[in-house]
């Protein structure tokens, strides 16, 4: 169940949700890993991490529909990416105007990185839409992350709403001040140079409050004993099924990124 629009979470009983989040952070990162060192033009293994990442994504039993939609978040770094075409040199393929002349290994390339970035990102959604956010960051820590490098993810993360609902309700509070058009039709307020500069005076206001919330929390904090650490109950023992599946996806992944470098 959803408690907030901007937490990517989804409650299910499926294989994958119940699977320890310790496991699903390393296999997540190291299917990353793997994709990124991939060499460019290996396109056998570039089906076969897209087939693992498919499969993740059915046995999470949110649907391949749910993923692709929100697969999307790759399309920036794709246009980042989109001068490669035209910059490597090599065999010509197509003569564009302005003297620009997409070449062979240009292409190569650009459609390397695409597929990366698309397979990378849906599975870094399947980590953040099967796992508690909590959970990943209890993960992090036998992982020997800084202890300061998770607080301060835990922090921006648990504040991230707090900022949403502080602007919410100064955007309700905007409209109730704002009276009606006369005319039929017609929005209230004034012009677009009048709407940006009380725009600019909103997002002014919210960055001092959330500076002087910040103060606020923090001297809490300290108050109350916190010395950098977030304190929780001790975590259970992976059992052998959780084992068995980071052994078993480690070595597919190094057997796929090995077969990339063979070919």
């Amino acid at each position: 169940m959803h408690t907030h629009f901007l937490d990517p979470y989804h409650e299910s009983r499926s294989l994958v949700h119940r699977l320890d989040a310790r496991v699903k952070l390393v296999l997540v990162v190291a299917f990353i890993l793997t994709a990124a060192l991939v060499p460019t033009g290996a396109w056998p293994v570039y089906v076969l991490l897209a087939a693992l990442a498919f499969a993740a994504e059915l046995l999470s039993e949110l649907g391949l529909g749910f993923y692709q939609k929100r697969a999307l978040l790759a399309l920036p770094f794709v246009l980042a990416a989109l001068p490669v075409m035209f910059t490597i040199p090599g065999i010509p393929l197509v003569h564009l105007p302005w003297g620009l002349t997409i070449s062979q290994p240009g292409l190569t390339r650009f459609i390397s990185v695409a597929l990366k970035s698309w397979i990378s990102v849906q599975m870094a959604i399947l980590l953040a839409s099967t796992t508690r956010f909590p959970d990943i960051l209890m993960a992090m820590r036998p992982l020997r992350l800084p202890k300061l490098l998770v607080a301060i993810i835990g922090l921006m993360w648990r504040y991230l709403f707090v900022m949403v609902d502080e602007a919410f309700r100064m955007m309700r509070a905007r409209q109730a001040r704002s009276g009606a058009g006369a005319k039929s039709g017609r929005s209230a307020g004034g012009s677009i140079p009048w709407r940006a500069r009380v725009t600019g005076n909103m997002a002014g206001s919210l960055f001092i409050r959330s500076l002087e919330r910040s103060d606020r929390i923090y001297n809490a904090m300290l108050a109350r004993g916190y010395d950098g650490e977030i304190r929780a109950m001790p975590q259970a023992e992976i059992t052998m099924a959780g084992w068995a599946t980071l052994a078993i996806g480690l070595g597919l992944l190094g057997g796929l990124l090995l077969i990339g470098y063979l070919l």
